[in-house]
């Protein structure tokens, strides 16, 4: 059994966890700021970087005791270098190098985008090749896997990741950050009674590009204030959010159509979307020889369990980093 602590601090939560050969988890402890940063409407980077300092240790000591394990049992130590905040990913950077020079453990260099992948472990394992649809705050991308460790990138966002375009939408309708959960519960709510268009729908590519999204929302809800017209809140909630999961399954049909694959993962933050799950658990009926892998709900958002997960392909090569190990802030995988 191989026991790694993995580092993450890529945004605003500061996270530690102990992860058993690439799917087991031990512990997971998270720390987050949601609260700190709700009132600027996003991520603050100073505020981010202070919160980690205060935390890290923290979430240290409480991933050991929840794991009921000492730095003794531990094998290697993963960590995030990229993507995210540069001040973020320091702090945890540093506090793993701390850990592995300490207990002369080996450093493992994780690409945060990996993790939220390799989470999908956590449902059950892994079939490959693969196809993964990653679906977050910053990044909307569908990635194909032909073997575990292997990425290469079939498309990706153009402009607004679908998370951001939630959040930006959020800001519209005067809801907390993040919105995407409040958005989510809104849309169940709302009637379908009008639409908003799905940009490159007929593109032959598996790009998406949620800017013009958001801007037709924008203009649908000046457009009603210029004219003193009030909007059911429920109602712009669904015609977006129906948008989103039309865009997110027309692109995924089409690469499932192209890239007869073993295995569909759902990851990133929108993973946790009920509507999009639903959308494409129905989907996938039409690809039987494909088994579906959401990643289960709890580890959809950042967390080092999936950094953990991540780490233990990386410690099955023996990709392991030394100490001048730095940040990436705007690491990505390799596009196809």
């Amino acid at each position: 059994m191989t026991n790694i602590i993995a580092f993450e601090s890529s945004a605003d939560e500061t996270s530690v966890a102990i992860v058993q050969d690439g799917h087991k988890v031990l512990s997971n402890s998270v720390a987050t700021q949601i609260n700190s940063h709700q009132r600027f409407g996003g991520i603050v980077p100073e505020v981010a970087s202070r919160h980690h300092l205060e935390w890290i240790t923290r979430v240290l000591d409480d991933a050991l005791d929840q794991a009921q394990l000492t730095p003794a049992d531990i094998d290697a130590v993963a960590v995030t270098y990229g993507p995210g905040l540069v001040g973020s990913l320091l702090v945890g950077l540093m506090g793993a190098k701390t850990f592995a020079m300490a207990h002369d453990l080996p450093l493992i260099g994780v690409n945060h985008l990996a993790g939220h992948i390799a989470a999908a472990n956590f449902n059950q394992p892994i079939e490959y090749p693969a196809l993964a649809l990653m679906v977050s705050g910053g990044h909307t991308e569908l990635v194909l896997m032909p073997k575990e460790n292997q990425f290469e990138v079939l498309g990706e966002t153009r402009d607004d990741a679908a998370g951001e375009s939630f959040d930006k939408v959020g800001r519209l309708l005067h809801l907390d950050y993040p919105a995407g959960k409040a958005i989510d519960e809104m849309a169940q709510r709302g009637q379908p009674d009008f639409s908003f268009p799905t940009a490159m729908a007929h593109e032959d590519n598996y790009d998406f590009s949620f800017s013009g999204l958001k801007s037709a929302v924008i203009n649908y809800v000046h457009h009603a204030e210029q004219k003193h017209e009030a909007i059911n809140a429920d109602d712009v909630a669904t015609a977006f959010q129906n948008a989103v999961v039309t865009a997110l399954l027309g692109r995924t049909k089409r690469a499932l159509e192209n890239y007869p694959v073993r295995s569909f993962i759902l990851a990133g933050g929108v993973a946790a979307n009920h509507q999009l799950r639903a959308a494409l658990t129905d989907l996938l009926k039409q690809f039987p020889q494909t088994k579906f892998i959401p990643v289960p709900l709890a580890y959809t958002g950042d967390n080092a369990a999936m950094i953990g997960a991540a780490g233990y392909w990386n410690y099955k090569e023996n990709r392991f980093a030394d100490l001048t190990l730095n940040t990436e802030p705007g690491l990505d995988f390799e596009r196809s």
